[in-house]
């Protein structure tokens, strides 16, 4: 974004685009050293446990029949218990999860969220022509909201998880308030307030970056993470499809009035849609949503050290079957 700005007030050469695409490069791939050292330092870590541990005693195999993955297919597409579902961030099936209110909920906000957003983010082009504005400052809305999209995304997945961790603020109801935000960009674009396009392209970039993280995580909290990768694309079927026929351009501001009041209109609706979701969910998210995660963990450990404690009395039997022979001579 500093790259944008200051290459409105400078010329660049071809010798200084190349240093700060060379630059751009290092900064993008400069997360990677961080993965590859904790790589380095996790197979470290394997290495000096499998060097200190005891040499497996020999056990007897005995082989498994596995059970046919149609038996656990015909359970997640069962309709059985669709009437009676879990408690929420259980592990939902598919139907369970398709026909309860909350993902209805979710799916009407995706709708008038993301619907919003998108609409605006792929006619950017024509409202800047639309509006006066140069083919340099269409250019540069374009780059704003890719970079703000990217921003949303991370400032909304730290500062919703914080904010719940600590504060215990439920996360649809920042989804709310996300999609009242959006509405003051489109706002913008409706009345054509002068010079308000580059704001308005860094509130729509944002509010649509942050949208899409935080309904995947309420789907990922309310249903459970067991059939979670299909009933997120659910969610994500709200997406919009550009209208048949060829480009028109339109030139002044009532091109797109209507559209983007009527887009604000809609989005508010979605706000209140996931307002009723807040209410619906406020005696989970006052709760510990990540009780469950925790009680496996500790099954899991418990189930560690009782395999530890099996290995350890194996151990101590085949040192005893060694030593009976040469007390017995």
């Amino acid at each position: 974004m500093v790259v944008i700005v200051v290459q409105k007030k400078v010329a660049f050469t071809h010798p200084e685009y190349g240093a700060s695409a060379v630059a751009v490069l290092v900064l993008l791939f400069l997360p990677l050293a961080i993965v590859a050292k904790e790589e380095i330092s996790l197979y470290r870590e394997k290495k000096k446990e499998k060097d200190a541990a005891p040499p497996p005693p020999p056990v007897s195999v005995s082989i498994a029949v596995e059970e046919s993955s149609s038996s656990s297919s015909s359970t997640a597409l069962s309709c059985t218990g669709v009437l009676s579902p879990p408690r929420r961030g259980e592990d939902y099936t598919i139907f369970q999860g398709l026909l309860s209110v909350d993902m209805l909920i979710i799916f009407v906000a995706t709708i008038c969220g993301l619907g919003g957003t998108l609409t605006a983010t792929d006619n950017f082009g024509q409202i800047g022509e639309s509006l006066g504005y140069p083919p340099g400052s269409v250019a540069t809305f374009v780059s704003l909201i890719s970079i703000w999209n990217y921003a949303g995304r991370v400032a909304a997945g730290f500062a919703s998880e914080m904010l719940l961790s600590k504060y215990k603020l439920p996360r649809p109801l920042l989804v709310a308030a996300v999609l009242a935000l959006s509405c003051a960009g489109y706002l913008l674009i409706a009345f054509g307030v002068p010079q308000s396009l580059y704001a308005a392209s860094v509130v729509i970039g944002f509010c649509f970056g942050a949208q899409t993280p935080m309904f995947f995580a309420i789907i990922s909290e309310l249903f459970g993470l067991k059939y979670f990768s299909t009933l997120f694309n659910f969610g994500a079927l709200a997406s919009r499809s550009e209208a048949a026929g060829k480009e028109l351009t339109c030139i002044g501001v009532e091109c797109f009035k209507m559209s983007f009041v009527i887009i604000a209109a809609v989005t508010l609706f979605g706000a209140a849609a996931m307002m009723v979701l807040v209410w619906r969910t406020r005696d989970f998210y006052r709760g510990d949503i990540y009780a469950k995660f925790r009680e496996e963990e500790k099954e899991e450990e418990e189930e560690r050290k009782e395999v530890a404690a099996e290995e350890e009395k194996e151990n101590h039997k085949v040192e005893a079957g060694e030593l009976r022979p040469s007390d017995q001579g």
